[in-house]
């Protein structure tokens, strides 16, 4: 698969916010999925856990995920988040 160049020009916010309020409810709450399961996968909440117990919660995470992702790709493709969009600064 090829990957999409990245963006170079920046959006402005009040374009963003007004390009965002212009998506359906379905698609906004997916987007508001899909940055919460990130920010729980990033995140280091699971990290002091002993791996045999934090296993369930990232798999239900990782189906989160995959399930926000299913919404917005039927909606615009160009919506889905993949592992470099999630946010890995708090690693």
């Amino acid at each position: 698969m090829i990957a999409r160049p990245a963006r170079t020009i920046p959006v402005p916010d009040a374009v963003a916010s007004l390009a965002g309020r212009q998506l359906p409810a379905h698609v906004q709450s997916a987007l508001g999925e899909v940055g919460l399961a990130g920010r729980l996968l990033t995140g280091r909440t699971l990290a002091t856990v002993p791996a045999s117990i934090r296993t369930e919660p990232t798999v239900r995470l990782h189906v989160r995920l995959c399930a926000a992702n299913k919404v917005l790709a039927a909606h615009n493709p160009g919506l889905i988040h993949g592992w470099a969009d999630l946010d890995w600064r708090n690693q």
